[in-house]
C-alpha cells in the first residue's frame, strides 16, 4: 500500500470513509441538494486558507485572519449605511483588509517583529475597531444585486481560481520557490539573493485581500455586517492548512493537500451539526482532527523511513 505513504492519499481515503459513513447513517446528507447548500458554508473559510498555506510555508502565522474578516464586513455596512453604493462598499472594504494585512506584514518583515505577537496583538486590535466603529450592531438591507455576490457558487468558481493560481505559484514560479525557501531557511535564502522581506510583505498583504473578500461574501450571504463575524476563522484556516501536510516550522506544503484538508474539515462539520444537531460539538471535532493529523504524519514518516 505505497499510494497511502502521501498524506493527500489518506486524506482522500478519510474523505471517503466519512461520506460513506454519513450514506449509511443520513442518505439525504450526500444528496447533491443537500452539498449543494451546505458548500456555502466553505468558501470564505477556503479562500482565506490559500494565503494562510503560503504564510505557513514562508515560517510564519497570522491569527488576525478572522478579526480582519469583521472590520472589512464592518466598512463595508458603514459606507453603505451612509449612503455608498453597496459594489464600492465592498471594494473599499476589500482595500481597508489589504492595508490591515500589508500592516501585518511590515511589522513581520521590516521591524522583524515574530508574526504570532503581531497577528495576536492585531487580532485584538482589529476586532475591537470592528466592534467599536459599528457599536457592536448588525448592519443589514442590503440590495439584491450585492447579494448575488455569494449566489450560483461564484464564490466557490473564485476559490478554484484562486487554488489553481496558488498551486502553479507555488509549483512553477520563482515566487514559489522563494516562499518554500524562507520556510526551509530564512537566512540561507537572504544570502541567496531572495527578496524575503518583500515576499513576507505581499503575503500578509495577499491574506489581508483575501479576509476582505471573505468579509464580503460573509455580508453577501447573511445580508448582515456584524463585528462578530469571522469568530474562530483563523483556527478552521490553520487547522486546514496543516491536516493539508503543510509544515507548521514551515518549508512545506502543497495546494491540492489544502483542498483535501478543507473539505475533510467542511464536510466532518456539517455532518456533525446534521446527525447531531449540537454545533457545539464541532470545536471537538476539528480538535479531534487535528490530533489525528499528527498521529497520521508520525505514521506516515516511519512508514517512509521503513
Amino acid at each position: 500500500m505505497k499510494w497511502l505513504r502521501s498524506r493527500e492519499s489518506a486524506l482522500a481515503v478519510l474523505l471517503i470513509l466519512l461520506m460513506v459513513t454519513a450514506n449509511a447513517l443520513e442518505p439525504k446528507f450526500v444528496t447533491m441538494r443537500a452539498q449543494g447548500l451546505l458548500a456555502t458554508h466553505l468558501w470564505e473559510l477556503a479562500i482565506v486558507a490559500v494565503p494562510m498555506l503560503f504564510i505557513i510555508i514562508a515560517g510564519g502565522i497570522d491569527l488576525s485572519v478572522g478579526a480582519i474578516v469583521a472590520l472589512a464586513a464592518v466598512t463595508l455596512g458603514l459606507l453603505f449605511e451612509r449612503g455608498t453604493p453597496a459594489t464600492v462598499a465592498a471594494l473599499a472594504a476589500i482595500a481597508v483588509a489589504g492595508m490591515a494585512g500589508f500592516g501585518n506584514g511590515w511589522f513581520v518583515a521590516k521591524l522583524k517583529v515574530h508574526p504570532l505577537i503581531v497577528t495576536l496583538a492585531t487580532m485584538a486590535v482589529f476586532r475591537g475597531l470592528a466592534e467599536g466603529l459599528s457599536l457592536a450592531r448588525p448592519i443589514s438591507g442590503y440590495p439584491a444585486s450585492f447579494l448575488a455576490i455569494s449566489q450560483n457558487n461564484v464564490p466557490g468558481y473564485l476559490f478554484a481560481v484562486f487554488a489553481l493560481v496558488a498551486g502553479f505559484v507555488l509549483a512553477r514560479t520563482k515566487f514559489g520557490r522563494g516562499v518554500v525557501a524562507i520556510g526551509m531557511e530564512e537566512t540561507a535564502a537572504r544570502f541567496s539573493g531572495i527578496p524575503v522581506a518583500r515576499i513576507k510583505l505581499v503575503l500578509y498583504a495577499l491574506s489581508g485581500l483575501a479576509c476582505g473578500l471573505a468579509g464580503v461574501i460573509l455580508v453577501a450571504r447573511n445580508n448582515t455586517a456584524k463585528a462578530d463575524l469571522g469568530m474562530g476563522l483563523e483556527l478552521e484556516a490553520i487547522t486546514a492548512v496543516i491536516l493539508g501536510g503543510a509544515r507548521i516550522e514551515g518549508g512545506r506544503g502543497k495546494v491540492l493537500g489544502l483542498v483535501l484538508g478543507l473539505f475533510l474539515i467542511h464536510e466532518t462539520r456539517e455532518f456533525v451539526s446534521w446527525h447531531w444537531k449540537q454545533n457545539e460539538l464541532n470545536l471537538i471535532v476539528i480538535g479531534s482532527l487535528l490530533i489525528v493529523t499528527v498521529l497520521l504524519e508520525r505514521l506516515l514518516a516511519a512508514r517512509r523511513r521503513a
